[in-house]
């Protein structure tokens, strides 16, 4: 964990220009806290290649894709868990892939 909140302070640090090991890490660390503090499986969310993880209580899903599923690319994700970056700007801007009606992280985010 403290790995995890060592990694994010770098990267934000850094201007965002951590290396990969750094970039991974902080990756999977604000992935794990957002399954931790919206804990479900109603939404996935996909961060390629680093990491992916099930949250926010509600109707879920076996099998399959599920109905509601955000992807973005790693500079996006921790832009928006930290809250250098809004939910809104990074939609407007087309980094943020989402899909279903329930693949709102607005209200759980920033993280840090």
């Amino acid at each position: 964990m403290e790995a995890g909140r060592e990694a994010v302070r770098r990267w934000v640090a850094l201007e965002h220009a951590a290396d990969a090991g750094v970039l991974a890490t902080a990756v999977r660390f604000t992935l794990e806290e957002l399954a931790s503090r919206a804990p479900g499986r109603s939404v996935e969310v996909r961060v390629p290649p680093y990491g992916a993880v099930q949250c926010i209580a509600g109707t879920t899903h076996t099998r399959g894709t599920p109905p509601n599923v955000i992807e973005t690319d790693a500079q996006t994700w921790l832009a928006v868990s930290t809250g250098s970056l809004s939910w809104e700007a990074a939609w407007q801007q087309g980094t943020l892939r989402v899909s279903g009606h329930r693949a709102d992280l607005s209200p759980y985010l920033p993280l840090a």
